[in-house]
């Protein structure tokens, strides 16, 4: 059985002189002239040399586990997975397909595509791809790619390791919550212990090399020879500085006019600078070519949608490129052409708050592991050119080795509804690369509580079963199950697509014509209803790009919002939920959709304390304005702020704004919120005025037995 593997991968690569015999093992279709072309390629790769070891570790390996260690662009991603598809093969795919996870979707979407070419499969066959809102697999998918997202939640729901005959956990540097989360779970899952049991690899960076091997124990090490050519000295600027996007369009400019060969790649922080960066060059860099095709400015980022795909393809012949990107390039992307880079040293990170329960934007310097992966990016005959805009001193001294797991930069609350579906009664017990704040896995565990999607005995409840099957963040969730009660599904359907997918506007408006256009959107009833009537709008108008771009709308964010809309009510549909008639606009309908909202969202709520639009948050003594994207701000004056809103999301990166707010009344969140939590805040005058509210509303009914109490007990049934 030993050898059997490698007589596969000798027997698999033949001859361009063999092609009118040799066939496909995947398919027992004859190759193409096409995959001897790039089977050349490939073997050029630096990974190739490390081929015949991987196999053997991969056979061999007593604990089922092999740590793959290469630096970027040395072909590891591609390649692993093609040849993980070869070993299973030869067990005759036993224990299932090979399943290839990546931390971002368009990843597994590229790596799918390009593979599929390279074995000479076909995409949606033999070669698939799970990304949200898309699977691209069928019941002959032997090598699929994935979001590790989707995984987790498909291990969640499967109780056991999944039925795959090799698990490939590509990109772990990353340090996505999802890799580091399945590594866990997989730890003690006593994998290889029999000669057929399912082989997980794990494939990184060197930088994280070390904290894996103390990881996984006793496991083999495939170390990948570096990529051909020379390292690009970097040139360093004296000072930071003061313009990002200014330094970046002269440097490149600069780069234009001496015409230096090869593509550009440009990492800068956020995607506005992205933005801005792109614009700006679009419009200088065409008049410095004379002859030929201006270069192509291609921005690559994950709010980019699937559009950035063009960055792989051969655009204009001889058309130099220049890719703008963030830290979404820094491992997980590999253009063989470029030959220059310009650094920033920054990246731009969505980090959660504990203390107050919201997220901020935090710009900090990238990891020196991040700095590396990004100068190598011009590495090649000769060395390309790689210019930092900042001191040598500015990464030595600020910069850390490794980037920061995300694992301890977001709220837990999802990451413990699914251990708790895992049936892992304690979370902090289980096994992480870096273990998150204890206080973070209770407050985590607290937020869930309030939620009633726990037991008295710290399990999940029968509503956090349901809950957790959902791919939402668990408030959203269960206003999405309230919906069933209050009989407004259709409504919050849209809602939870909505505000799982579409940033809503994507700039302030342009002139007064796309102003009006925008104020015919919003809802009186606020941001959540004027999302609801955008959708609408925009399914009526037949998904019309152009009618997008007139009102500043994203486009592909809707598009994204229609699929996710269609998975939901699937999902609800196959779990057996009531659903409701649309019924949008009418009286009834609102209060409905408030109802629900306040039974998932009780814990943002913020109340106006001087009538000027400052409002304090209940859940803790911070104050907060609208967003300027709150359709309560567009309103003509005299108009004043609603008194109580709830809130969707809270960022204290800029000027503390409180966006996608909508009005409630306080009567309904006494009604609806869990009375211990109304309890536990903080004390304030909003905390005596809602206390002093229960009071009088359990006074008024005491003595009533009355239809409308009944509702009301109706109503809080998933509470």
């Amino acid at each position: 059985m030993a050898s059997q593997p490698f007589r596969l991968a000798e027997e698999s690569d033949p001859s361009p002189g063999e092609s009118e015999l040799a066939v496909n093992p995947f398919d027992g279709l004859p190759f193409s002239s096409h995959y001897y072309k790039l089977l050349e390629q490939r073997r050029a790769l630096p990974v190739w040399a490390a081929r015949f070891v991987f196999l053997e570790q991969l056979e061999n390996s007593p604990s089922g586990v092999v740590l793959v260690s290469g630096e970027p662009g040395t072909g590891k991603s591609t390649q692993i997975p093609q040849w993980c598809a070869e070993f299973a093969l030869a067990r005759r795919f036993q224990k299932g397909q090979v399943t290839v996870t990546q931390p971002y979707p368009l990843a597994a979407l590229r790596l799918a595509l390009r593979v599929a070419d390279e074995m000479d499969l076909t995409l949606g066959h033999e070669i698939g791809y799970s990304i949200p809102q898309e699977d691209c697999t069928g019941p002959d998918t032997l090598l699929r790619f994935c979001w590790d997202r989707l995984l987790l939640q498909e291990m969640a729901s499967a109780r056991g390791t999944g039925a795959w005959s090799v698990l490939v956990l590509d990109e772990a540097q990353e340090r996505s919550v999802a890799s580091d989360l399945l590594q866990g779970l997989l730890r003690d899952a006593k994998l290889g212990t029999l000669p057929g049991d399912p082989r997980v690899v794990v494939v990184t960076d060197p930088a994280l090399e070390p904290k894996l091997q103390a990881f996984w124990g006793n496991t083999p090490i495939v170390h990948v020879p570096r990529k051909p050519g020379g390292d690009p000295t970097p040139i360093f600027r004296d000072t930071v500085p003061a313009d990002r996007v200014e330094a970046v369009c002269q440097a490149v400019l600069e780069l234009c006019q001496e015409e230096a060969p090869g593509d550009i790649l440009v990492y800068l922080p956020s995607e506005e600078e992205i933005s801005l960066c792109c614009k700006s060059l679009s419009k200088e860099v065409g008049s410095l070519v004379p002859q030929g095709p201006p270069p192509q400015v291609l921005p690559f980022h994950p709010g980019y949608g699937q559009a950035i795909q063009a960055v792989y393809e051969d655009l204009d012949a001889g058309a130099r490129k220049i890719v703008v990107t963030n830290w979404l390039a820094d491992f997980s992307f590999s253009l063989p052409s470029i030959r220059h880079v310009i650094d920033s040293g920054l990246e731009l990170r969505t980090v959660y708050n504990l203390q107050i329960r919201a997220e901020s934007q935090v710009l900090r310097p990238i990891s020196k592991c991040q700095a590396k992966a990004r100068r190598l990016q011009a590495r090649g005959f000769p060395p390309g050119s790689c210019l930092c805009l900042y001191p040598e001193s500015f990464l030595e001294l600020e910069a850390p080795p490794l980037p920061q797991p995300r694992l301890c930069e977001e709220n837990l609350s999802p990451l413990v509804l699914l251990l708790k579906r895992r049936q892992i009664a304690e979370p902090g017990k289980c096994y992480f690369l870096d273990r998150p704040a204890p206080e973070a896995l209770m407050q985590a565990l607290e937020d869930l509580d309030y939620l009633a999607a726990l037991d008295d005995d710290g399990n999940l409840s029968d509503l956090g079963v349901i809950l957790s099957e959902f791919p939402l963040p668990p408030e959203l969730a269960k206003a999405l199950l309230a919906s069933c009660e209050f009989g407004c599904v259709d409504e919050m359907l849209t809602l939870a697509a909505m505000l799982t997918a579409a940033p809503g506007f994507t700039h302030p408006p342009l002139c007064a014509k796309e102003a009006a256009l925008r104020r015919a959107l919003e809802h009186p009833d606020g941001d959540h209803s004027s999302l609801i009537q955008v959708y609408e709008a925009f399914i009526q108008c037949g998904e019309d790009e152009s009618w997008c771009q007139a009102r500043g709308l994203n486009w592909a964010a809707l598009c994204h919002a229609r699929k996710l809309r269609g998975e939901l009510l699937e999902l609800m549909q196959r779990i057996e939920l009531p659903l409701s008639q649309p019924a949008f606009g009418s009286e009834q309908n609102r209060r409905d959709l408030q109802k629900a909202l306040v039974s998932g969202f009780f814990l943002k709520v913020a109340r106006d304390t001087d009538g000027t639009g400052n409002y304090l948050l209940l859940t803790h003594k911070h104050v907060a304005k609208l967003s300027p994207y709150c359709c309560y701000r567009s309103r003509r004056a005299p108009a004043r702020p609603p008194l109580w809103v709830l809130y969707h999301t809270f960022s204290i990166s800029k000027d503390n704004c409180l966006s996608i707010v909508s009005e409630i009344q306080p009567q309904t969140l006494v009604e609806l919120a869990p009375p211990y939590f109304l309890s536990n805040l903080p004390p304030s005058e909003s905390r005596d005025l809602l206390n002093q509210l229960r009071n009088e509303m359990t006074d008024s009914s005491a003595g009533s037995d009355s239809s409308s109490s009944q509702e009301f007990r109706d109503a809080c049934i998933l509470q």
